[in-house]
């Protein structure tokens, strides 16, 4: 093989792509786990997660760039889970433009229950890989990104 075939560049091309093609993979899996099972979608799932992450409910500028989707995104999400009793909008003190998105008591025992299942897919959609090696895995795709970290 000539060097310009088979290059560490076109290597970590490689790998990126295969990164890619196998979280698109995985996630078209759960998203229609999501639908068929839980009737639920996995935005739904990923805005109740940054909810329970955190403390008292974010804003939903925080929400959004918690998500890293537009605020026109996740305004439709929080309009839906609010219709089904998942979360609430409080009022925010000093700012009457803004509110306070937050896990009703419902949505923090319905995403303790999504979360589980969710965990489950992973496990399963994931077990062809030993643990050794998903703990290999998540060192270096930490150290792909993390540059600080040891080799």
């Amino acid at each position: 093989m000539t060097a310009s075939m088979h290059s560490p560049s076109k290597d970590r091309l490689r790998a990126w792509l295969k990164i890619l093609k196998t979280a698109r993979t995985i996630e078209k899996e759960l998203r229609e786990r999501f639908r068929a099972e839980l009737d639920s979608t996995l935005p739904r799932f990923d805005v109740m997660a940054a909810l329970d992450r955190s403390d008292g409910g974010l804003k939903m500028n925080e929400l959004s760039t918690e998500l890293r989707v537009s605020r026109g995104n996740v305004t439709g999400l929080v309009d839906r889970l609010v219709d089904a009793g998942l979360v609430e909008r409080h009022a925010v003190e000093g700012d009457r433009r803004a509110s306070l998105i937050a896990l009703t008591d419902l949505g923090r025992s319905t995403f303790a229950d999504h979360a589980r299942i969710h965990e489950g897919w992973v496990d399963e959609l994931l077990t062809g890989l030993p643990a050794d090696e998903v703990a290999d895995l998540t060192r270096l795709l930490d150290r792909a990104v993390n540059k600080d970290l040891p080799q």
